[in-house]
């Protein structure tokens, strides 16, 4: 069985050196945290699952202070106090914002899905206290639970080098005088395979720069009619649960919602969302923007099954597709003072993103 993440494999090796690829064979705990730890690639699409990991650093973090090669006295333990362990992964990185639906639920039903054949739950559920199950802890008479917490911690750390990499170009650009390099490293950041979370957070940026040089007129009598700027807002976090709106603009009432080319039911999931009111797609992607408007009305005209009221909802619903193409030539199009403040929204909202102004973290 193939260990996945090159630290996880460095780690077992560090501390099993002869039998580390056995010990992961036999071990669904270190297995399931091996795939639940994708996300420390640069183009990972995967989410973090810091509810997940934190859930079960939080019960071993205090299992191997208290019954670290204890089985007997560990068998007769009956768990950790849920607000105990609810406060302790709140003060981890990341973790100040998690909910409790790890622990109560959610990681035993994941942990049978990814990892095939176990019986047990992973985590006991008693009355309000929660613990791993023994049959996870001891694999070939190995108490493993130290060695867990290390490639947690390692995944931790790594989350936040990488988290901390565009703060570092952030501020090389912030200190930059050359305008034509400022331009050509925040097309840099467009890259079809970056994180999700910070392609959504440059493209904000870039699409509120541009949209503000443009002026409309409202009002509700010619008397007070008004020029006003197209001012777009950003509804939340990158992972909200928000309806399928990403961005909202004012005063016309345009939503955009952010995503990726391979997908197409997810658009029409978006579109259904927010009862077939028109968006534009932001795509994370350097192909063609009337290539992708024309194999998605063919994909609409498919799922239709040629039925007239449902083919006419959907393309009506598609507003604008915006790829990394016209990001980039808007990039271009922008005075200086708008690059500017291009690099100081990208600052604030991933600072904001990654809870980077939080005393905890």
């Amino acid at each position: 069985m193939e260990i996945t993440e090159s630290f996880v494999k460095n780690i077992l090796k560090e501390d099993y050196p002869s039998d580390y690829q056995q010990l992961y064979n036999k071990s669904p705990m270190l297995q399931y945290l091996d795939k639940k730890m994708k996300a420390v690639h640069g183009n990972s699409k995967t989410r973090r699952s810091l509810a997940n990991i934190y859930a079960i650093y939080s019960i071993l973090y205090f299992y191997k202070d208290d019954y670290y090669e204890q089985k007997s006295k560990y068998r007769s333990f009956e768990g950790y106090d849920y607000t105990r362990l609810f406060n302790f992964y709140r003060t981890l990185y990341g973790g100040r914002k998690l909910q409790n639906h790890a622990l109560n639920s959610r990681i035993n039903g994941e942990f049978h899905n990814k990892v095939k054949n176990t019986i047990n739950d992973l985590i006991i559920t008693n009355n309000g206290k929660y613990l791993i199950h023994i049959d996870y802890i001891y694999v070939n008479k190995h108490d493993i639970s130290k060695t867990a917490c290390r490639i947690i911690e390692k995944y931790m750390e790594l989350l936040i080098a990488k988290d901390h990499s565009l703060i570092s170009i952030l501020n090389t650009l912030q200190n930059l005088t050359d305008y034509s390099q400022k331009r050509a490293t925040i097309n840099s950041l467009l890259d079809e395979d970056a994180e999700a979370r910070i392609f959504e957070i440059i493209s904000y940026a870039i699409l509120k720069n541009h949209y503000k040089n443009i002026h409309v007129y409202f009002g509700y009598s010619r008397k007070s009619i008004k020029e006003l700027p197209l001012e777009l807002y950003k509804t939340g976090r990158t992972n909200a649960n928000d309806g399928g709106i990403d961005f909202v603009m004012r005063p016309v009432g345009r939503f955009f919602q952010v995503t990726e080319v391979d997908n197409y039911d997810k658009y029409l999931l978006d579109i259904d969302k927010v009862m077939h009111f028109p968006i534009s797609f932001v795509i994370k992607t350097k192909q063609n923007r009337a290539k992708i408007l024309r194999n998605l009305k063919q994909y609409i005209t498919i799922r239709s099954s040629g039925m007239a009221v449902l083919e006419e909802r959907y393309k009506k619903a598609i507003e604008e597709i915006i790829t990394i193409n016209e990001l980039q030539t808007w990039i271009q199009e922008l005075n200086n003072h708008d690059i500017d403040e291009i690099i100081r929204d990208i600052d604030i909202y991933y600072k904001l993103e990654m809870n980077m102004n939080d005393e905890n973290e």
